[in-house]
Parts: C-alpha cells; sequence; structure tokens
C-alpha cells in the first residue's frame, strides 16, 4: 500500500508539472467607474501575447509568433520613404504580422490596405511626435467611402501612434457631398491606440466587424463617427466643431434586431465649439444602437441629447446614457426614446465581451527594434520581438 501511494504520488506530481497555466481576457469584468482605474483594469484583462497564446485566434498566433517589421522614414533612412510602398509588400492572403513602423514627418498619399492583407500593423515609432498621414478626397469625387485617407479592409489589423487626417476644407454644412472621410475600418477585429483623426463630416467609418480604439482623439463636425460597426470606444476625445450648421457625433448603422452591432463610448469627453448645438446621435441605419457610460459631456451638447426625422422610428433606436458627468449630461430635457441605463442594463456594453475581445484584442504594441532592410532583399525581413512583456 505504501509503495502504491507513493507512485500516485508521482504520477500527480508530474500531471500538475504538464498543466498549462492558460491566462485569458476577462470578457465580463466591466469598465471601473472611476477613470483613473483604466489602464489597471485593462493590463489585468488584456495580457500580453506571451501569456496567451491559448486562448487566442489560431491564426491570430500564427501571424504574431512570425512578425516582421518594416521602417518607413521620409529622409531615405528606412526601407521605403512612403507608407503605401511598405503596404504594397504585403501579400494577398497574408498569415504573417506585418508591422509598419513609420518614422515622424506629414506623408501626404493615400493608404489601402486591402481584402486580404490581414495582420498588418501601422505604428509610429514615437508616441509624442507622432507621423501624419494626410490626404484631401472628397465624396463629391470618389464618393463617401472611398474618400478615406487611411482604407482598411482586412482582419487584424492595429494602428497605433498616428494622426490620420482628410486636408479637404470645411464644407459647407447646407450642400451635399461634403463628406470626407479620415479613416475607413471595414476589417473584423482591429484595434486603435493613441491615434487621432483630423476632418470634418464623416471623419470616422467605423465600418464593420468588432473594433477597439483607446486614448483616441476624433473630431468632425456631422455624423462624424458612422458605420455599422461593434465598436468600443475607452478614453476617446471627440471634438465638436459645432458653431453653425447642424453638428452630431454620431451615425450608427445598425438595421436590425438579430445585428449585433453598435457603438460604446465609455469614459470619454464630447468637447468643442458651440453651446448645445450637438446631438450625440442620430439613424443611418433603421435600428442604431449607441451607448455612453461616464462620459464627460460639455456644454457643446444639446439638451435633446438625440435627434430623428420621424418620431414614428422611437421604437426602434437604443440609445442609451448612464452616468455621465457635465453641462450637457443633465438628462432633464433629453428626448423621450433616449434610454437611461441601470447597471445591468449598460454591462453588456462596457465590458470586453462586447467585442469578443478574448480571442483577439492585444496590448498595444510596442517595438523592439529592427534591422534595416537592404532595398535588394525586401522580402527577408528580420523576424522580432513585436509585444514587450
Amino acid at each position: 500500500m505504501a509503495l502504491l501511494s507513493v507512485s500516485a504520488l508521482s504520477v500527480s506530481l508530474l500531471i500538475i508539472a504538464a498543466v498549462v497555466v492558460v491566462v485569458s481576457a476577462d470578457d465580463n469584468v466591466p469598465v471601473p467607474e472611476n477613470k483613473a482605474d483604466i489602464n489597471k483594469w485593462f493590463n489585468a484583462n488584456i495580457k500580453p501575447f506571451s501569456e496567451r497564446k491559448s486562448t487566442l485566434d489560431p491564426e491570430l498566433v500564427k501571424a504574431e509568433e512570425a512578425a516582421r517589421t518594416i521602417k518607413v522614414r521620409k529622409d531615405g533612412s528606412g526601407d521605403f520613404k512612403t507608407i503605401s510602398e511598405a503596404v504594397k509588400t504585403v501579400p494577398a492572403d497574408n498569415t504573417k504580422r506585418v508591422i509598419i513602423e513609420i518614422g515622424p514627418g506629414e506623408y501626404n498619399e493615400k493608404v489601402k490596405i486591402d481584402f486580404t492583407q490581414h495582420f498588418v500593423t501601422l505604428i509610429g515609432s514615437s508616441q509624442t511626435d507622432r507621423p501624419v498621414i494626410s490626404h484631401g478626397d472628397t465624396a463629391k469625387v470618389y464618393g463617401t467611402v472611398d474618400s478615406a485617407t487611411v482604407i482598411v479592409l482586412a482582419k487584424y489589423f492595429v494602428g497605433a501612434n498616428l494622426i490620420i487626417k482628410n486636408s479637404a476644407p470645411r464644407p459647407d454644412p447646407y450642400k451635399k457631398d461634403g463628406q470626407a472621410l479620415a479613416m475607413r475600418i471595414n476589417g473584423d477585429k482591429g484595434a486603435f491606440y493613441n491615434c487621432k483623426f483630423l476632418g470634418y463630416q464623416d471623419t470616422l467609418c467605423d465600418d464593420r466587424g468588432n473594433h477597439f480604439f483607446k486614448n483616441c482623439y476624433i473630431e468632425g463636425t456631422v455624423d462624424f463617427i458612422f458605420g455599422r460597426g461593434t465598436s468600443l470606444y475607452l478614453n476617446a476625445d471627440l471634438f465638436v466643431y459645432g458653431e453653425k450648421g447642424l453638428t452630431v457625433v454620431t451615425a450608427q448603422g445598425r438595421n436590425a434586431e438579430s445585428e449585433n452591432t453598435g457603438y460604446s463610448f465609455v469614459h470619454s469627453v464630447i468637447r468643442g465649439s458651440g453651446k448645445g448645438t450637438t446631438y450625440l446621435g442620430r439613424p443611418w441605419g433603421g435600428m442604431p444602437r449607441v451607448i455612453y457610460a461616464y462620459t464627460e459631456m460639455t456644454k457643446v451638447v444639446h439638451p435633446g441629447g438625440w435627434t430623428i426625422k420621424d418620431p414614428k422610428d422611437a421604437g426602434k433606436l437604443y440609445y442609451g446614457e448612464y452616468k455621465s458627468t457635465g453641462e450637457g449630461s443633465n438628462v432633464a430635457k433629453r428626448e423621450k426614446f433616449a434610454k437611461h441605463l441601470t447597471a445591468n442594463e449598460v454591462k453588456p456594453f462596457i465590458t470586453l465581451g462586447y467585442i469578443q475581445a478574448s480571442k483577439w484584442l492585444l496590448p498595444p504594441p510596442k517595438l523592439a527594434g529592427s534591422t534595416k532592410i537592404s532595398r535588394g532583399l525586401r522580402t527577408n525581413f528580420k523576424t522580432d520581438s513585436y509585444y514587450l512583456n
């Protein structure tokens, strides 16, 4: 009996030693009410890649383990002088993370990451001296969605430390075809960190898929965040040019109850010019869904909060607010169709589960350095550490 017990103990110890510790994102823990706790919450729930390999999408794991880096520098000291040149090296049906590190300066070009150019990262080499990607197309010439300066159609995109700008002048608010997009994100599982999106009408087309925005600045006039995305905006700075004409922050495009789409803004700020002239949202689709939680709303926000063309559509809307602050957050004069959410009602929209983050969302990228690539060997990239843990 004693011998058997020792053997059993040995086997048990071997089994315990073989157990792999799995760390995954907790999709059910809501963003804390205290804004000072955001980073602690995020770091606790979105662990580095090395700790979550067994819980992430298998194709994402494969891509991250084979990451390669390209440098773009305007002065010619990198591998390419333009971002578009670097993007061209990403093959169709790409399966490996391609990190395009962009040096400071203004890049006057239109950048498109096509449907099968998955796993691309555009990252500024500095968090403070961020590169500017600028172009001036408008809807009048190119159509609304194709007017964007940066267009991303592929999955698993990451943007960090970037300023993306549509340089077209502010349009006449009473004329058509004034849309001029800075960014269009149409690929699933895309994330943005420390980015600025500059424009006026329709600045950011947050179109299709699950998206995450953290510490981003977005400015505009009318519908300057619009589309059919399922997106969580954490600590967003929303600046409205609201001193003339109709100004609206969002135009979300959900069209049916079965569509699990919508925008959720948590611990964000709405500020800008004008007083009481800017609406939080209006419909683009028939059943739009937008939520603001713990958001500071300054005097720019219209007392009614939301606007619709036809009162008959009021029952189809899901416009919710929860524990927001500031002069513009007073719910006394809100439209009757606006929802004043309870803690239980708002919870699904302020957790990482809203965007299914446990399968794909990773911490902000940190560059570990890469060697310069000879122009004669553009396909021989150095594999290096993408995420510093």
